[in-house]
C-alpha cells in the first residue's frame, strides 16, 4: 500500500515537472522568437479605396493576396473596400478617409490627394511599373439586342433620336475617360477644337441622365432600361455581356482612348496604421503573374505579356490614343475640360 502510494506520488510529481518544463520551454521559445524578430501571427486590416466598377476584381485579389500574406507572415489579413466615383473617392481621402492604398480610375485623382493632403509624395507614379498602372482598359459601347439604332462609331452617338448613357465626368473617372475618347475622335475626324466642342455638345444633348459612377451607369442602362447606348469601361461592358447574354451587344468603335487606372500607397495613412510594408506588398501583388491573371479574368487588360497572350481572344485589338499625346496629360486635360467653368461645364450647361 505504501509502495503504491509512493509510486502515485512520484508519477504526479513527474507529470508536474514535465508540464513545468514544457511550459517553460514554450515561454523561452516565444521569447527567443520575439528576440529574433519573428512576428507572432495576428489579425490585420487594410483599407483599399477604389473606384466604382472594381468590386469583383478586388474581391478576388483580396482573397488571393491574403493567402500570400499569411504564408509570408502568419497574419490573418482582412482587406476592407470602399467604392464610388473616382473623383468622389479622392475627395474622401483628402477629407480624412484613412485609405492605406488607393486604386482609382485616373492619375489626376491621386495627384489631387498628393497636392491637397500631402498624404503621399507628388512623384508617387514613379514607384511602380507602367506609371503605377497594373492594368488598362478603354471606352466601348453597349447596345441592346440586334443593335436597333445601328451604332458603329462615335459619330452615330450624336445622331437625332439616339439616347446615350455616358455618366458624369465631374465625378466619374470612367465618364471622364469616355468624354476624352469622344473628344479625341472628333478632333481626329473633324480637325479642330471648335468642331470637337460642337460634337461634344451634341453628344451630351443625347444624354438624358448623368450617373455619378460607372456602376450606376450600367444599372441605368441594364436595369432601368434607359438609353440606346451605354458608353462605359470595356470591363463594365464585359460584365453586362456575361450577365445579360444576347440581350446586349458590345460595339468597339474605330478608335478609343488608352485608359490607365493607377494605384498608390497613401504613405501617411499606411504608416500611421502600421501598414506601410503590407500596403506596398498588396500593390506589388497586382503586378505579379497571379495578380495579372486575376485582372484579366475580371475584364481588365493585363500588362504582363504572358497574361495578355493567354487572354488575347477576350480583348479585341482596337486603335488607341493616349491622353498625353492628344490632351497634353491629365493636369492640362483637367484644367481645360473638367475644372469649374471648363469646356465640359460650358457645353453641358448650354445643353440644358
Amino acid at each position: 500500500m505504501h509502495t503504491t502510494k509512493a509510486k502515485t506520488q512520484m508519477t504526479t510529481e513527474w507529470t508536474k515537472w514535465t508540464l513545468r518544463t514544457a511550459v517553460g520551454g514554450l515561454i523561452v521559445g516565444l521569447s527567443l522568437a520575439s528576440a529574433a524578430g519573428i512576428a507572432l501571427a495576428k489579425d490585420v486590416a487594410l483599407l483599399n479605396v477604389s473606384y466604382d466598377p472594381t468590386r469583383e476584381l478586388y474581391e478576388e485579389v483580396n482573397v488571393a493576396f491574403a493567402k500570400v500574406w499569411k504564408a509570408k507572415t502568419g497574419d490573418n489579413l482582412k482587406v476592407n473596400q470602399s467604392h464610388g466615383g473616382s473623383s468622389k473617392q479622392a475627395r474622401g481621402v483628402i477629407d480624412g478617409l484613412a485609405a492605406d492604398v488607393v486604386t482609382l480610375a485616373l492619375a489626376f485623382d491621386i495627384d489631387a490627394i498628393a497636392d491637397k493632403s500631402g498624404r503621399l509624395p507628388r512623384d508617387w507614379q514613379k514607384r511602380l511599373p507602367n506609371n503605377s498602372s497594373p492594368y488598362t482598359s478603354t471606352e466601348v459601347f453597349v447596345v441592346r439586342k440586334g443593335n436597333p439604332k445601328k451604332i458603329k462609331d462615335w459619330d452615330d452617338l450624336v445622331k437625332p433620336g439616339v439616347t446615350i448613357v455616358p455618366g458624369n465626368p465631374k465625378t466619374s473617372g470612367g465618364a471622364r475617360w469616355g468624354y476624352l475618347a469622344a473628344y479625341g475622335f472628333a478632333l481626329e475626324k473633324y480637325g479642330s477644337d471648335d468642331k470637337a466642342k460642337d460634337f461634344i455638345s451634341r453628344f451630351y444633348k443625347n444624354a438624358p441622365i448623368l450617373d455619378s459612377g460607372a456602376r450606376g451607369m450600367s444599372t441605368t442602362f441594364a436595369q432601368r432600361g434607359i438609353g440606346d447606348v451605354l458608353v462605359n469601361w470595356e470591363n463594365e461592358a464585359l460584365v453586362l455581356k456575361r450577365e445579360l447574354g444576347d440581350k446586349v451587344e458590345i460595339i468597339y468603335p474605330s478608335v478609343s482612348i488608352l485608359a490607365e487606372p493607377p494605384v498608390a500607397v497613401v504613405d501617411r495613412n499606411a504608416s500611421k496604421n502600421g501598414n506601410a510594408e503590407l500596403a506596398k506588398a498588396y500593390l506589388d501583388f497586382l503586378f505579379t503573374e497571379e495578380g495579372q491573371d486575376i485582372a484579366a479574368k475580371n475584364n481588365y487588360r493585363p500588362r504582363s505579356a504572358i497574361a495578355a497572350k493567354k487572354y488575347a481572344a477576350k480583348f479585341p485589338q482596337i486603335r488607341l490614343f493616349t491622353i498625353d499625346k492628344v490632351f497634353g496629360g491629365w493636369t492640362k486635360a483637367q484644367a481645360t475640360h473638367f475644372a469649374d467653368n471648363g469646356v465640359f461645364d460650358q457645353i453641358y450647361l448650354a445643353t440644358k
